[in-house]
């Protein structure tokens, strides 16, 4: 499946044949690539520059970055994920004063702050128009996704000859509705299961963003969108840098499926749920892959 992930052109979102593909690759394959984006290489080029010298700062300079929710801030590498480092920041499009923050407290250049600000605005600006086009392929019309908080991260992974064939990541599904995740363009790793439950690589595509539907997309489509398990493993002896923006879910009421998702054919599969409910029993449990949504589930 991995040369078959489907890529979906942004420049012709807008018609029939493109929207059917978004639906098919939602429900069918829980991702796609997208290309023809409005976010210049250039710019993606600026902030992978950015995030590579924010993981090249002292230790103690990282710790600076503090969690606003759980998982926001930095996350050092540790016995349980020793090749994982990340950096982040909680809701910085909607609160301009997050990107203040996140740059004062790591003493960032001024230059840099112009380029994550830019970024950040442009990445939710795409994760914005994505996940309103994924709706309207399901005929919900007149969502509106642009105050949705997300969270971005800046995420390396030291991978060095000893580690190879060790976990990066391990099988997980993202808990929000979708991810829009800048892949490292040279370095692999990035794998997603199939219905088989087979791993398929997911080789990295310069100048794309891959869209990864989350748990959140799952419960609000009523099951139609399918929640990505994936996973990131070390096949390759060098440093990976990737950054994710996770859009997470409506900052205003519950999750839950549109009426118009919903019939004498197809009965609500979840109750509403408060997105942070959710997240944190995803944290006190352990558990990883969307089994959580089980508790959520109408009997």
């Amino acid at each position: 499946m991995g040369d078959s992930v489907p890529v979906v052109d942004f420049r012709q979102l807008c018609e029939e044949e493109e929207c059917k593909k978004v639906r098919e690759a939602c429900e069918k394959c829980g991702c796609f690539r997208i290309i023809n984006h409005p976010i210049s290489i250039t710019l993606m080029a600026d902030m992978k520059s950015v995030a590579k010298y924010l993981h090249d700062l002292p230790n103690e300079t990282k710790k600076r970055n503090k969690a606003v929710i759980s998982g926001s801030g930095y996350v050092p590498s540790s016995a349980a994920s020793p090749l994982y480092e990340g950096l982040g920041i909680y809701d910085m499009c909607s609160s301009p004063q997050a990107v203040h923050n996140f740059c004062s407290e790591l003493d960032l250049p001024p230059h840099h702050r112009h380029i994550i600000e830019a970024y950040g605005q442009a990445i939710h600006d795409l994760a914005s128009i994505i996940s309103q086009k994924m709706a309207e392929s399901v005929g919900v019309v007149g969502s509106d996704f642009k105050d949705w908080p997300s969270i971005f991260r800046m995420v390396k992974y030291n991978f060095t000859p000893e580690t190879v064939g060790e976990l990066g990541v391990e099988l997980h599904s993202d808990t929000g509705f979708i991810t829009l995740l800048q892949d490292d363009e040279h370095v692999s790793g990035l794998e997603m299961m199939d219905d088989s439950g087979s791993f398929v690589a997911i080789p990295p595509k310069s100048g794309s963003f891959l869209c990864i539907i989350g748990d959140v997309a799952h419960a609000w489509s009523n099951g139609r969108f399918r929640n990505m398990e994936h996973r990131v493993i070390c096949k390759e002896t060098t440093t990976r840098h990737s950054f994710g923006t996770f859009m997470l879910a409506s900052r205003y009421g519950y999750v839950e499926a549109p009426k118009e998702l919903v019939d004498t054919n197809h009965e609500r599969l979840y109750r509403p749920f408060k997105y942070e409910e959710f997240r944190e029993l995803r944290i006190t449990t352990g558990k990883r892959a969307g089994e959580v949504l089980e508790q959520f589930r109408i009997k």
